[in-house]
């Protein structure tokens, strides 16, 4: 499994400079985390391209686990699978859906000297305090960046008088602590 902080540099192509494919990615969550969710329901609604593909790990039913991976694996940190098989996990997995879902700014930002090795130190740290995140702060902080990509994906006709369809959770994890 590659668990390198390096992340390939991605070209309109979904290539690495390498030639490897990295796109269409399959992106695995932890939908029970309130934080994760917002930011995968964030993604999916900004995926127009169709680059990623999202697989939420803690459903019960789920068995399609990438090569060298378990679920305690999948659990501890968000894992991407790219085209070629290479599974990156962490910060760097972060970076690619980013790119991705043509968040070309945060992606850029993500890699910018200095930014890049604060996310790579800090992205495990929030991984394993996620849960205590409460579900109403992780709401605050991706409302207005998933109201922003409901209105550009669904256009006028998904937000009337101020306010916006936003799917609905998938489910909950019966494991959370809320």
């Amino acid at each position: 499994m590659n668990t390198s902080p390096s992340t390939p540099a991605t070209g309109a192509s979904g290539t690495s400079g390498a030639g490897a494919a990295v796109y269409p990615l399959t992106v695995y969550f932890d939908g029970g985390c309130p934080i994760c969710l917002a930011e995968m329901t964030n993604l999916q609604l900004r995926n127009t391209a169709g680059l990623l593909r999202f697989e939420d790990v803690s459903r019960p039913d789920f068995r399609d686990y990438p090569a060298g991976t378990d679920l305690p694996d999948l659990m501890t940190l968000l894992h991407v699978k790219c085209a070629d098989g290479r599974v990156i996990r962490g910060a760097p997995a972060l970076r690619l859906l980013y790119a991705g879902a043509q968040m070309r700014g945060m992606a850029r930002l993500m890699n910018a000297p200095g930014l890049r090795q604060l996310a790579d130190w800090a992205y495990p740290i929030l991984a394993r305090n996620r849960y205590r995140i409460p579900r109403p702060v992780a709401q605050l902080l991706f409302e207005t960046s998933l109201r922003r990509a409901a209105e550009r994906r669904a256009g006028a006709s998904a937000c009337q008088s101020g306010s916006c369809e936003i799917p609905a959770a998938p489910h909950t994890n019966p494991h959370s602590k809320e």
